[in-house]
């Protein structure tokens, strides 16, 4: 019988299928952080339970962390309470912990990919809605609650629902000026925020195959934006690539037989899917959000659409937020002042988003209107950066290099954006308030950010690439 790459993996973690009930999954990895593991902790305590397999348990703290002066102690009290209640239990129950301070720190979702903790096959859970961003490598990942935490923590498994299966197929060439950033604002756009609700994702086809791991992990973090449980990609050659040599990677025989499973990861020609979505790579275009969820979303290019062009069950919500966002529907967002740009957070913070910036803004200065925050995703892309001589680059352009965390993507730490404040973000979500009570986002690439900062306003980088002008062409070996 004809499977799907998510049947082959779910099947193969089945410990029970309850009748007409769900299924008992057992799970391979669990990240954890500060935010959502103290409470599992504390029930767990309650109970008088232990961490069944403590060795299948990762930690890192992220969230709530400074991105400046790391070393010093955290100033909010409830940021600096939940860290170090993190290191209690983590030292209590024999958990790895990458602190602040370890080599290995950083944004949860950046760090399971790099350290080779993130392998093909494996389902991975974390208390964080953008696990599915370890689904680049051929994983059901997703993001669970604090109970569910504490269930994982206490049997390695969870009782879970089989999700509805839905492929979206891109096939064809990039555009030259369109990262993954802007074909995952691209399928949001078309679905809505609510379009995948109750499915997992596959994204496949030629487009999806040539991009790198870290444009791979771009689109599926962000797949849950549009109400999907998670996305996946499968695994080839690149993913291999990628992971050979890893820290916790297999070495040696190992390596070849974790391969040749490896290699069995694919959905078969004829396997069945719940619903299929197939879009020409050559329709999608740099993208930019200009309302309060990720699926309001349009070419830079174009304008923000008018009432008439929304159902009537959406023209309450479209209408606040855009009052929200002090927008008017009909007109262009291209040209609209900014006052800060964040590049970072765990969907743009690898060391490839940092090259690509770099290269953009060398011998630029950003606008002196403009505040300019670069967090890198890591301790480990902190480091390469730095060999890199990135770090002088940004600081010669004006911006600031920060230090490893979630940062400026939600208001849980210093970084927050003032009220009524434009800010263009790398980041996920551009909720009411999710980057300060007040703020302003829109969602766009690395490329439109790094434009945006160097003029002060919404750009479109299709501008800056234009031979006939006289700014600068991007290398096109960072598209390949």
């Amino acid at each position: 019988m004809s499977k799907t790459l998510f049947d082959k993996i779910w099947e193969k973690h089945i410990v029970k299928q309850i009748d007409n009930g769900p299924a008992v999954l057992y799970i391979d990895r669990h990240f954890i952080h500060e935010v959502t593991s103290p409470q599992a902790f504390k029930g767990l305590e309650k109970r008088g339970l232990k961490v069944f397999r403590p060795e299948q348990t990762i930690a890192t703290a992220d969230h709530n962390v400074p991105t400046i002066e790391q070393h010093l102690p955290i100033q909010d009290e409830l940021s600096r309470l939940q860290v170090s209640q993190l290191v209690s239990n983590c030292q209590e129950n024999s958990i790895e912990l990458f602190g602040l301070g370890h080599p290995f720190q950083g944004i949860v979702h950046v760090i399971g990919p790099e350290l080779g903790i993130t392998q093909p096959g494996m389902t991975i859970v974390c208390g964080d809605s953008h696990t599915s961003t370890h689904g680049a490598f051929g994983t059901i990942a997703f993001g669970i609650g604090t109970s569910e935490v504490e269930m994982v923590l206490a049997t390695q498994c969870l009782l879970q629902n089989k999700p509805k299966l839905m492929r979206i197929t891109i096939n064809g060439k990039l555009n030259e000026s369109v990262l993954s950033k802007d074909v995952i604002l691209h399928i949001i756009s078309q679905t809505s925020a609510s379009g995948a609700t109750g499915y997992f994702i596959e994204f496949a086809g030629s487009a999806i195959r040539t991009l790198s791991m870290e444009a791979r992990m771009t689109i599926c973090n962000m797949s849950i934006e549009m109400g999907a449980r998670g996305g996946m990609i499968a695994p080839d050659d690149i993913t291999y690539n990628y992971l050979k040599d890893k820290l916790m990677a297999p070495e040696g025989e190992d390596w070849e037989k974790a391969r040749a499973y490896w290699k069995t990861l694919f959905s078969d020609a004829d396997a069945h899917f719940d619903r299929e979505i197939v879009i020409d790579a050559a329709d999608i275009q740099p993208m930019i959000t200009y309302g309060t969820n990720p699926g309001m979303g349009i070419p830079v290019s174009e304008k923000i659409p008018t009432l008439d062009n929304v159902s009537a069950d959406e023209q309450t919500s479209f209408q606040k937020s855009l009052q929200y966002m002090g927008l008017q529907a009909g007109t262009s967002i291209k040209g609209t002042k900014i006052d800060y740009v964040f590049i970072g957070s765990c969907t743009n913070s690898r060391i490839e988003d940092l090259r690509l910036v770099a290269s953009f803004i060398q011998g630029k200065q950003k606008s002196p209107d403009v505040i300019v925050w670069v967090v890198p995703g890591s301790k480990q892309v902190e480091k390469q950066a730095i060999t890199e001589g990135i770090d002088k680059i940004l600081e010669a352009a004006g911006f600031q290099f920060r230090q490893p965390g979630c940062s400026a993507c939600l208001g849980m730490n210093e970084d927050k954006i003032p009220a009524g404040k434009y800010c263009i973000s790398t980041s996920n979500r551009n909720f009411e308030g999710r980057q300060g009570p007040g703020s302003r986002t829109f969602l766009a690439s690395p490329l439109t950010a790094a434009a945006s900062a160097i003029t002060g306003k919404v750009e479109d980088i299709r501008d800056w690439m234009n031979p006939s002008s006289n700014k600068q062409k991007l290398s096109a070996a960072f598209y390949e």
